[in-house]
């Protein structure tokens, strides 16, 4: 019925999707519906709700906050009066892993840092001593992000509720989801789905960008379009649901999906699970071996009669549907039965196990399956019934991820400036989109290899949410604009009085004709300096350093504009307004200082890398490109900005997982923990970091693996290379100048030497100083010694 009535957009049959696995009829506990909405509109339909069946009949569920290791430390701390910085600064020694939380007692057992500390001061020991009793106990109140209750009269006759203080319309269940199903009342889940938007916004900017397209519709898609499984194979699925995880991609690649229903499976498997069971591995073999013979084993399947529920994942077990259709088929069960028998796997009751084992084996065998296969099946469903994943979730999931792929196949520009759009507020998030839509969109009907150009953000261009942009009449958009609500510090309303001024008087001329037109109210001195960093004034002066000098001076001046403009004079003449005043004379910023401006407003470096600064000196000594890493037994030298890093616990200590890049490429390398206890000051984020390491091919990725044996800064690699400072006179002959500029960079023992090209007119030659005079190779003597005489005649000399 759902099908028929358009409520779901998967044919129930075709993917044998059976309704027991939700509405059994056999079942004693109440259902649980979870139903995902378009982000945008999930309150529309929790209105609704309320007004359908009563106000007063349907709320949203609570939920108590505990006391976390990390939240008890600071809490414990505050009451005994410590200082937030210490109190915060030993809740992050714990680690932080969502899927297996910390507590105080494992923290103190498995990470050496925070119980050295709790050791050897008395303060950490107070604060221990009073969170130890409080960890876990319940802290606030809140309201579940999806749960809604719905009862079948006044909510007050079935369980008591809350109400926060001032607010009146947040009323919640006192009860949590849990005891809401203990007492036999129906709770919905309304989640709000970020890729529902995504979708909603992509598909309304396709048919309004395309005249061809009016009636575009995803529903309309077919489910075999080459296009999108070559995605799949390719691991190109940043962005596309349920599959932007590393581990995703890399299963993409093994598996190369060619069907939708590979695509489901796809959903299933990659979970922790499946994935350390073995039955991955299975799977890709299967399918790799069927793709070449054009058939599968019938030793796979069992059973002849199971040919056809198996088929489609090779013989391996992947859905909880496969187990209770297996029940069904050979051993009589009905699909409520199979239902209860597949929670019982799922449980591990010993005693209903045995009991379900007699009755499976029993009635395999009364339909003429032999017992041994009937025992030896039963054995793997019940294995498979811990990993196995609910099919018609799997499929759900599977039409999402389809349908973000092909969009980002065919229509990738505002497939992406969607995607980007709907996570605005997180700079991480939209680096990775912008990095990915660079690197990985291709425009199609452009030549290949031409992927999706990136616009800054702009006063004059630009809208609140990104865009996508048709460069130079194309017939496609090949570009995505930046939106002005991902510049930190903005606000929508700020942006879109910007725009509905550009919209309404044409675009603006100058940093004071802005100030000077948009709103004060709207726009004040925080959000320009934001956007000024941003890049989004360098179409009207791309010199940002004189702009955000001149940024006070403009928003007075435009004030007084204001106010000029409100006074007529005696004889009723306009009075004018003064002209504005020249910007603020101050140095241009260096490419670094930019860049580092520009992270501040965006979140990272957008228009440069920051690799690019140093890359001169690097490469002097560092020649080989991360791009053009490769498997080998002697170590390498490699050099890059720390773009990540995370750390880690193992069985050596800790260990630190360094994301590395110098523009050409990014890759992984670990620090083990003698490297990362002996050169912490070197490992922080946006340094730079030049170091030996080893290259060894990755067999579960099928990339590399690099771990790092020895860390340079850029002085003492550059200390490792130098053979001597050459200086070139160049007639600025001045012994007592050289002695005193040499001698701060002394170093006899570790220096390099100092070599002097010298000529007096009649001849010329080499001097080298004595070993005593060996100087450390510091950048600041460098700079010191060209400042005297000139770029060209003072240089290291490397080899």
């Amino acid at each position: 019925m759902a099908y028929a009535l358009g409520i779901t957009d998967l044919d129930p049959l075709r993917y044998d999707l059976l309704f027991e696995r939700f509405l059994n009829p056999e079942r004693v506990s109440m259902p649980d519906f979870d139903i995902d909405f378009c982000q945008d509109n999930r309150d529309r339909v929790i209105d609704y709700v309320k007004q359908n069946y009563g106000r007063d009949a349907v709320s949203q569920i609570a939920t108590f906050g505990t006391l976390g290791a990390k939240a008890v430390i600071r809490d414990a701390g505050r009451v005994l009066d410590m200082p937030y910085m210490y109190c915060d600064g030993l809740s992050k020694l714990i680690p932080q892993t969502p899927t297996d939380p910390w507590d105080l007692e494992r923290a103190l057992n498995e990470e050496p840092t925070f119980k050295e500390r709790v050791e050897n001061e008395d303060e950490a020991k107070e604060i221990i001593a009073v969170a130890r009793p409080l960890e876990g106990l319940t802290r606030n109140v809140g309201m579940h992000a999806g749960g809604v209750l719905i009862a079948p009269g006044k909510l007050t006759d079935f369980c008591p509720l809350y109400c926060a203080d001032g607010s009146t319309d947040s009323v919640v269940s006192q009860y949590d989801k849990d005891d809401v199903e203990a007492v036999g009342l129906v709770k919905f889940d309304f989640l709000g789905l970020r890729n529902l938007t995504i979708l909603d916004w992509a598909v309304r900017w396709v048919r309004e960008n395309y005249e061809d397209q009016r009636d575009f519709r995803l529903e309309d898609l077919p489910l075999d379009d080459p296009a999108v499984y070559q995605l799949f194979s390719e691991g190109n699925t940043t962005a596309v649901f349920q599959s932007e995880s590393r581990s995703a991609k890399d299963l993409e690649k093994k598996l190369k999906p060619d069907n939708f229903e590979d695509i489901i499976a796809l959903m299933a498997l990659n979970r922790p699970g499946p994935l350390g069971s073995g039955m991955v591995d299975d799977f890709i073999a299967r399918k790799k071996e069927t793709s070449k013979t054009g058939k599968g084993r019938a030793e796979w399947y069992f059973h002849p009669k199971l040919e056809g529920i198996l088929k489609s994942t090779y013989g391996v077990i992947v859905y909880q549907e496969q187990v209770m259709l297996v029940a069904q088929i050979l051993a009589g069960y009905s699909l409520g039965g199979a239902d209860l028998l597949r929670r019982a796997m799922g449980k591990k009751k010993p005693e209903e196990m045995a009991k379900q084992r007699e009755i499976f084996t029993t009635g395999a065998t009364e339909r003429g399956v032999d017992p041994a296969v009937a025992k030896q099946l039963f054995d793997l469903m019940e294995k498979f019934a811990e990993y196995g994943f609910n099919k018609s979730h799997s499929a759900a999931y599977a039409l999402i991820a389809y349908h973000t792929a092909w969009l980002k196949a065919h229509y990738p520009a505002e497939f992406m400036a969607a995607s980007m759009s709907s996570d605005m507020d997180d700079t991480d998030k939209v680096k990775v989109f912008v990095e990915d839509a660079m690197a990985m969109c291709q425009v199609p009907g452009k030549k290949a290899g031409t992927m999706v150009t990136m616009l800054g953000p702009d006063v004059n261009q630009s809208n609140f949410r990104f865009t996508a942009v048709r460069i130079d009449g194309e017939k496609r958009a090949s570009a995505i604009r930046y939106g002005l609500g991902a510049v930190k510090g903005t606000g929508q309303a700020a942006c879109e009085a910007i725009v509905a001024e550009r919209n309404a008087n044409g675009p603006f001329t100058s940093l004071f004709d802005f100030v000077k037109r948009v709103d004060s109210k709207q726009i004040n001195r925080r959000v320009i300096e934001a956007l000024i960093r941003a890049g989004a004034f360098d179409s009207l002066n791309p010199d940002r350093a004189k702009l955000l000098a001149s940024s006070g001076q403009a928003m007075e001046w435009a004030a007084q504009q204001a106010a000029t403009a409100a006074q007529v004079s005696l004889f009723g003449e306009d009075l004018g307004g003064d002209a504005p005043p020249e910007l603020v004379d101050v140095p241009t910023w260096s490419e670094r200082e930019k860049l580092q401006q520009e992270k501040a407003a965006l979140g990272y470096y957008f228009s440069g890398h920051l690799f690019k600064a140093d890359e001169d000196k690097v490469r002097q000594f560092v020649k080989l490109k991360l791009k053009d890493l490769s498997p080998g037994r002697d170590l390498v030298w490699m050099a890059g900005v720390i773009a990540s890093l995370r750390t880690m616990m193992t069985k050596r200590g800790k260990m630190a997982v360094v994301l590395l890049d110098d523009s050409t490429a990014q890759v992984e390398l670990s620090i083990f923990n003698e490297q990362f206890e002996a050169n912490r000051n070197l490992l922080k984020e946006d340094s730079l970091l030049v170091l030996q390491g080893k290259v060894s091919e990755d067999s579960y990725t099928g990339g590399l693996r690099i771990s790092a044996e020895n860390l340079y800064s850029l002085a003492s690699a550059r200390a490792h290379f130098v053979s001597r400072l050459r200086l070139s006179m160049n007639g600025q002959s001045d012994a007592e100048k050289l002695r005193a500029m040499l001698e701060p960079f002394r170093d006899p023992v570790q220096g390099c030497l100092v070599e002097i090209d010298y000529h007096n007119g009649q001849a010329a030659c080499v001097a080298q100083l004595s070993s005593d005079w060996k100087v450390r190779p510091e950048e600041d003597l460098l700079v010191e010694m060209q400042g005297w005489l000139g770029e060209g005649n003072a240089k290291w000399v490397f080899g």
